[in-house]
This record gives structure tokens, sequence and C-alpha cells, in this order.
């Protein structure tokens, strides 16, 4: 895992977003277009707000989801919603390149198929996306891998439906496809995430981030998450 060291949360949501930008830049020249799936959550927001004004070829990208809540169309709830507001409301994205996972189905297994279908005609047989963006959560998830779920172990399938976690079902991208990933972002902001930060780092393998393929993932972290009591503030550092 490399990791880079941003002084707070905003400066590492900058970074993150240029990171993006920078892969989105290299895969449409090497390629012909950009297929990135996104996470939810609080810590990317900012994030995305910064990449919204980076001046990409937008019609080339695909935005897919890495997991969401089943809960009713804009439902606070769903990451979806958030990620409009940040967002996708701010950027030229054509309508049809914007591909939300389908948790308003009554039958989530075969909508699951049906998404795992799509990633295939987008992203190749098997899937490979250019860049998949998570988070990190405080008992160790991400995506929605939780853990106990027995989404954990899946190795047939790209898409699945876990069990309630939060209050809600979900539908995740499984490990097969995240790890065959070109990159991995992560962003990781707040002291509350220092000690499990350092606990995947270690490759503590109890917890579903561990089993994240490392040598694909660049981590953007605040200070406050790789040593939220040191004093002295580091920006741009990189470590192996």
């Amino acid at each position: 895992m490399k990791i880079q060291i941003q002084s707070n949360a905003d400066e590492a949501a900058k970074a993150g977003a240029k990171r993006i930008a920078a892969s989105a830049r290299e895969a449409i020249t090497a390629r012909g277009r950009f297929v990135m799936a996104v996470s939810g959550g609080h810590e990317p927001w900012r994030m995305f707000r910064v990449l919204a004004s980076e001046p990409l070829p937008w019609k080339a990208v695909h935005v897919l989801q890495v997991d969401e809540r089943v809960a009713p169309a804009n439902d606070p709830d769903r990451n979806l919603t958030h990620l409009r507001e940040c967002f996708l409301s701010h950027v030229p994205l054509p309508p049809g390149q914007v591909h939300a996972m389908p948790v308003e189905e009554n039958d989530l297994e075969a909508a699951a198929a049906n998404y795992s279908q799509l990633l295939r005609r987008i992203a190749g047989s098997p899937p490979v996306l250019d860049l998949v963006h998570l988070g990190l959560g405080p008992d160790g998830h991400t995506a929605s891998l939780v853990p106990g779920d027995p989404v954990l172990d899946i190795t047939d399938h790209d898409v699945a439906v876990t069990e309630i976690y939060q209050g809600r079902r979900r539908m995740t991208l499984t490990y097969p496809i995240l790890n065959r990933a070109r990159c991995i972002l992560w962003l990781v902001t707040g002291p509350n995430k220092a000690e499990i930060f350092q606990r995947v780092r270690a490759g503590d393998a109890s917890l579903p981030a561990s089993r994240i393929r490392q040598n694909a993932t660049v981590a953007i972290a605040d200070l406050a998450a790789v040593c939220p009591t040191c004093s002295t503030e580091i920006k741009g550092v990189p470590c192996a």
C-alpha cells in the first residue's frame, strides 16, 4: 500500500480528486474511456465536489457504485442521493454513463446479477475497473463487506446482496472485482480511523478491509488518521 499523508481532511479531499482526475486522463488516453466505482459515506463528499471542478473529458467517463443501501429513490440513506448532490449534478456526464445500483427492484438477487452483466458490458469480461474508491469503517469494513457477513466468502460473483447492517440490506461489489481494479483509492480521514487504519496497514486478517489487494492501493489520509497525537503537520509525504 502506498500512503500519501495530507495535513487535514480538506487537503486529503483535494489530493484524492487530483488522483482520480490523473487516473481518468491516463485511462482515456490508453483505452478511450474511464470506468470508476465510488463509495458513499460522509468523507468523500468534499473530494467529489473538488473532482467536479476538474476539466475532464466527461463524455468518456462512466460512474458506477461500489455499494448502496436498499432504500427508496431519493432516500437520505442512499449513497446515490448524496453523490448526485455533491458531484453528479455538477458535471456534464451523459445520463447513460451513470450506473446506479438497482436496489429498488423487488428481486434483489436478480438485480445484482443484472448489475454484474452491466459491469461486463462496460468493463470487459471479467470486468476490470480503472479505479475503485473505497472508504474504511471503524469496524474494519470497506464497501459493504462487513464483519461476519456471508458476502465476504463470495468468489464467483462480482455483485452481491448483504444481510442487514445498521438497519439496511446493501448491494455491494465483492472482493473479486475490487481486487481486479487497476487502481484502488482509499480516502481515510479523522482520528477515529487511526487505530483501524493502522491494523489494516499491518494486514490484520480479521478485518474485511485487509483482504483488499494492497499492491494496487493508494491510501490518501490526513495526519489525524495516521498519527492522531502528532502535532507536526506533514503534507504530501508518500509512504511505502
